[in-house]
């Protein structure tokens, strides 16, 4: 992304953001249980401010082998966690404070860590998140340079973006990427010259045209999928799924 785009001056709506992120014991959206998160509030800079907590949590079930060699969480080093009843208290609270806050969550890919939250606020007896406003760097992405060639994980799509990533697939560090991600991807569409959309007025504007997208784009993979799986049935709802 060129100097000058990255210096675009974004609406005052946007001039703080949370970031959120979690690993998890697998990719199973109703079962998998949370072991890390991390949640950090950055400024337009692209500045980490004071406010920000991390967790590990004892997810209450073995964790897969597959899955501990993407985080590098073993069964052994949650043995001694925080209880996942009062982590996944404190999760929801927290974002659910900065939502009272008028402060926009990025999460990459957020329909995966806000379902997985969802569910996982419902194992324990927990209220799940009332939401506020949510920015997903995937989804929007996805639309506004929709036709580039590609993968759109968060290592490729930081480096599109020259965004560093350095420990990837670690909470902190993949969801303070994202934030910068997101950035990086607002100043790309705010400066389009026809956009898919005119650039919104605000956080809500901003949500609801996810919600829109989001909707478009698991439409369209649905029809991929159904060329070799006729049965495939697409799981719509941002930020969270609406699962069977």
């Amino acid at each position: 992304m060129s100097e000058e785009r990255s210096k675009l001056e974004l609406p005052s709506w946007l001039n703080q953001i949370a970031v959120f992120d979690t690993e998890t014991t697998g990719l199973n959206l109703k079962e998998s249980r949370i072991i890390t998160a991390a949640l950090h509030v950055i400024n337009s800079d692209g500045e980490v401010l004071p406010q920000g907590k991390d967790w590990v949590l004892n997810p209450g079930i073995p964790i897969p082998e597959e899955s501990s060699k993407v985080h590098g969480f073993y069964d052994k080093d949650v043995a001694n966690a925080q209880d996942a009843t009062s982590g996944v208290s404190e999760i929801v609270s927290a974002i659910q404070e900065l939502f009272s806050q008028g402060i926009p969550v990025v999460a990459y890919n957020a329909s995966y860590d806000f379902t997985i939250l969802h569910y996982e606020a419902l194992r324990h007896g927990v209220q799940p998140v009332k939401f506020g406003a949510v920015i997903d760097p995937l989804v929007i992405d996805k639309t506004v340079d929709k036709y580039r060639k590609g993968k759109r994980t968060l290592v490729s799509v930081a480096e599109r973006y020259g965004v560093p990533l350095l420990n990837a697939h670690t909470a902190a560090d993949d969801a303070i990427a994202a934030g910068h991600v997101g950035y990086a991807i607002l100043r790309y569409y705010l400066a389009l010259d026809k956009p898919v959309a005119p650039f919104p007025n605000s956080l809500h504007e901003l949500h609801e045209l996810q919600v829109k997208w989001a909707d478009e784009i698991e439409d369209s993979y649905a029809a991929w999928r159904r060329q070799d799986m006729p049965n495939y049935r697409p799981a719509f709802g941002w930020p969270v799924k609406t699962l069977d």
